[in-house]
């Protein structure tokens, strides 16, 4: 039992033994760093590398104990060597790759790093298919050119400008650049996007071939993709070619401003063939961490030991070191080991002719790598994360203009925000998204030393012109025709077209081709077919838009008011001595005047016994009670109503006067101001219920609506081929072998009417269709006929063709205003003669109780008759009655009251014994 107890104690020891062994931090941990060191970017990231090195190593809260190693190793622009140098690298067991710069070389070490596990970190390469699906331990420290292309892209839509040229060096770099240009520029509808790509290791010569080839093309903004040159000769040639001029345009890339941040300031003059030239630079935030930097440096190059200026790339390079080192630090922390094994598949007889057999993989590496992604901290360029695809979130882009050999930030651009003049930052919190109105950027100054922007766009020498399509009509010509012996297309359509064309950023070269005889009208579903068929390129004329046409076409925003519309003989109704009676029916005059009787006799019964106006001699009161009563309508009474019941009935027949005068006043004046038609044809509805022929033009697509839609039996259906004929078959009229109307599209019928003025349009058009742009041609065309609206050119031109009569459109005619219907007003009819009715019940059952207390008062003071006397006072009741009635209720109200201060006594009876 004593020796089992020694060997367990002897295991617990060396176990633990070696976990000390295996859990002690590395004394040093190598990084491998790949780039070309004379270069643009590899002059100012060789310094700034070595410099984050030494922080990291001179900062104990960082791989405290551990030295960061890093081993460079020199590209020199070659794809080749620099894998060469790569694999020399990787043989010294590095756990993490920083660079290349290239992009082509970035393609083939990230081959290598996945097959080696080594994570790979690119602070330059920003060729976009550069992807994490493709290389998983490919991680960019800066932003991508897929972001970079898509800002440009925006750039270049800000300024409207839809064709474009891109120059870009024929690599992978330059090639896949422009490739995301392209992609973006189709999603803002961009018309033409020209590629001239330049060799590798392009020349003068092939400079100036390329520019004398962009030439003969119609674009002048140029988007320059390269890489960084200080030479700066694709400027340079174009300023000798004269292309620096006001009429191009130079957008470029980010290569630019890395070029320009690198020149000393002694070379400042090399900015002078920049003049109006717009570029991007990768945006960084101001920060204290930058500033210090930013004089270390300078202090670094006033002891001779820097040959550059610092520029973007330099900070991404610092920053990735940091990165680099964040993560192993964090995998050093974790407890993980830094071990290489071999790999079968180098050690096969195959692979070991290569000697490969030095190349070890990284067992650490996913590890590390996840490291690397979950990376969080401030560097130089700001907040260092990374997002799903493995690239470091943009933090947008400056927009810089060079004008007079100054740099200027003229907006910033960020995904959330898009261009604004002001950085993106400050803008945090201040809203959400952002849409096209709220983009702005500073004044830019163009080649031609002017801010107004250029038009970007000339002639091209060899351009295709397109061929449109005219229809050749043989009636309504004022639409489209060809002047006779001339060979020149002229018409409304034609001025609209060419209009337009002025208002398009771009060159659009055409030819019109006449399509028809001339001697009828041509079929335009076929014209619309040829367009299909690329038969013609596009068409002009009076091209419906009809849901089977927009099906294999694509038609602009309609420059004319559109849809079917029926027209019909009209003519101005006469004055006439009796046209005041027209507002109202018979029975609304009849029920009119009826009322006025009715008020004057209630309103008199319900004055005469309380108002001495309304007493008198039996003709007067006459004259009172009807002259009381028509004065009402003027507000002009002079009697006043003193009974309350008086006055109730006179509220209720003012407001019924007030609507009835209203109603009158307003239909008179729509009588007197309104044509009216000849016909009893109120629309197309009231046609249809008809079975009169209806006209319509040979061609037009009225005919199948009419008789496919709208079911009209084709043998009601007349052809007319020409306005002449339209005008014949209206005045005949459908009783004498014309037409009681025609259904035609509104622009023939508003040409129509331009020189008649004995027809009208009846209704409303009453057929619209719908239709998508997806033409890049067709959205600006149709761009460009709103901006010829809105700038009063189109009237101008509507007017000059369908107004030599007065435009059409103002005569348009309403049908004829119905008179008012006694069912319009019966509602308020019986509301006042309810309360008319209700108000004299009360007076005559007031009357009657008055009576009646009359009545038993002179009884007291009479004995009871016989008889005869009875029935002699019984027909004497009703003439008291109608006497009682005539008396005032003042002195019958005196005698009631007198009849109770002294009654009459009883008289006494005698009685027999």
């Amino acid at each position: 039992m004593k020796h089992l107890g020694f060997l367990s104690f002897l295991m617990v020891w060396v176990v633990s033994q070696s976990c000390l062994v295996g859990c002690k931090k590395p004394a040093s941990v190598n990084i491998g760093a790949i780039f070309t060191f004379d270069s643009v970017i590899g002059r100012a990231a060789k310094p700034a590398m070595e410099a984050a090195v030494s922080d990291i190593n001179g900062t104990p809260t960082i791989l405290n104990g551990t030295r960061l190693n890093l081993i460079k190793a020199d590209a020199n622009c070659n794809a080749f060597l620099g894998s060469v140098e790569a694999y020399q690298v990787i043989e010294q067991e590095v756990v993490a790759f920083i660079g290349p710069q290239s992009s082509s070389i970035a393609h083939m070490i990230s081959s290598i790093a996945n097959g080696l596990q080594v994570p790979l970190v690119s602070y330059a390469a920003t060729d976009p298919s550069l992807s994490a699906k493709q290389f998983p331990f490919f991680v960019r420290t800066v932003q991508s050119d897929s972001n970079q292309m898509n800002v440009m892209a925006s750039l270049v839509d800000f300024y409207g400008w839809k064709e474009v040229i891109g120059i870009y060096v024929d690599d992978d770099y330059g090639r896949n650049g422009i490739s995301a240009l392209n992609d973006e520029l189709d999603k803002r509808m961009a018309k033409t996007f020209y590629k001239l790509p330049l060799p590798l290791n392009f020349t003068q010569t092939d400079i100036v071939a390329l520019l004398e080839e962009s030439k003969l093309l119609g674009p002048r903004v140029y988007v320059v993709h390269v890489n960084p040159d200080p030479q700066l000769r694709i400027f340079s040639t174009a300023e000798e070619l004269q292309m620096m001029t006001g009429d191009y345009v130079w957008f470029a890339t980010d290569w630019l401003s890395t070029t320009i941040d690198s020149f000393a300031p002694v070379n400042r003059t090399a900015l002078l063939v920049l003049q109006g030239v717009v570029g991007l630079r990768q945006h960084i935030p101001e920060s204290n961490q930058k500033k210090d930097f930013m004089a270390r440096w300078r202090k670094m190059q006033q002891k001779g030991l820097l040959r550059s200026e610092l520029n973007t790339y330099g900070l991404c390079a610092y920053d990735t070191v940091w990165t680099v080192a964040h993560s192993i630090d964090k995998y050093i922390n974790d407890g993980n080991n830094f071990t290489f094994s071999s790999s079968d598949k180098l050690n096969d007889t195959k692979t070991s002719e290569m000697h490969l057999k030095k190349l070890k993989v990284f067992d650490g590496g996913a590890i590390l790598l996840e490291h690397i992604m979950n990376t969080s901290f401030s560097g130089l360029t700001g907040e260092v994360r990374f997002g799903l695809d493995r690239n470091i979130l943009t933090s947008g882009y400056d927009v810089i203009n060079i004008d007079k050999m100054v740099v200027h930030t003229v907006g910033y651009w960020s995904d959330i925000f898009g261009f604004s003049v002001s950085p993106p930052e400050t803008l945090r919190g201040t809203k959400k998204g952002h849409s096209v109105l709220d983009q702005k950027l500073g004044s830019v100054t163009w080649p031609s030393g002017n801010t107004q922007r250029p038009r970007g766009w000339v002639i091209a020498e060899d351009e295709r012109p397109l061929r449109v399509g005219v229809p050749y009509r043989a009636s309504f010509v004022d639409f489209v025709t060809e002047l006779n012996g001339t060979h020149k297309i002229t018409g409304y359509c034609i001025d609209v077209f060419t209009e337009a064309l002025k208002f398009i950023p771009y060159n659009v070269p055409y030819k019109f081709e006449l399509f028809g005889d001339g001697r009828s009208n041509p079929n335009y579903n076929r014209l619309i077919q040829m367009i299909a068929d690329d038969v013609f390129d596009a068409a002009v004329g009076d091209i419906a838009i009809v849901k089977n046409r927009t099906k294999m076409v694509d038609f602009s925003q309609p420059y004319i008011t559109t849809g079917l519309v029926v027209v019909a003989p009209i003519h101005n109704t006469k004055s006439s001595a009796w046209v005041f009676l027209k507002p109202f029916t018979a029975d609304m005059w009849c029920m009119t005047a009826g009322g006025f009787c009715i008020i004057a006799v209630v309103i008199w019964i319900l004055e005469h016994r309380v108002n001495d106006e309304f007493r008198g001699p039996p003709r007067r009161q006459l004259m009172t009670m009807f002259m009381f009563s028509i004065s009402t309508l003027f507000k002009t009474n002079q009697e006043v109503t003193v009974s309350s019941l008086g006055r109730l009935v006179m509220v209720v027949w003012l407001f019924l006067l007030m609507v009835v005068t209203s109603s009158y006043t307003a239909n008179l004046t729509s009588i007197l101001t309104v044509q009216q038609l000849s016909s009893p044809i109120t629309g197309i509805d009231s046609l249809i219920a008809n079975r009169w022929p209806i006209g319509y033009q040979v061609g037009s697509f009225a005919y199948g609506y009419l008789s496919e839609t709208l079911n009209i039996h084709k043998s009601r259906l007349v052809k007319l081929h020409s306005p002449e004929e339209y005008e014949t078959a209206l005045r005949l009229g459908p009783d004498n072998g014309g037409v009681a109307a025609i259904v035609d599209e509104l622009p023939y019928v508003e040409l129509f009417l331009s020189k008649r003025t004995d027809f009208g349009i009846i209704g409303q058009p009453f057929t619209k269709s719908g239709w998508d742009l997806d033409s890049a041609l067709a959205i600006d065309m149709s761009t460009a006929i709103l901006r010829l609206s809105e700038s009063g050119k189109l009237q101008e031109i509507h007017a000059r063709w369908f107004c030599k009569m007065g435009c059409p459109g103002e005569r348009r005619r309403r049908s004829e205003p119905n008179q008012l219907h006694l069912a319009s007003f019966w509602g308020l009819y019986l509301l006042c003669g309810a309360i008319t009715l209700a108000a004299l019940l009360i007076f005559i059952l007031r009357l009657v109780r008055q009576y009646a207390r009359y009545t038993r008062r002179q009884m007291k003071l009479s004995r009871p008759s016989s008889s005869v006397q009875t029935t002699t006072r019984f027909s004497q009741v009703i003439f008291n009655f109608f006497d009682f009635i005539d008396e005032k209720e003042e002195a019958i109200k005196k005698m009631f009251v007198q009849c109770e201060i002294n009654p009459v006594p009883e008289t006494p009876t005698s009685s027999t014994a």
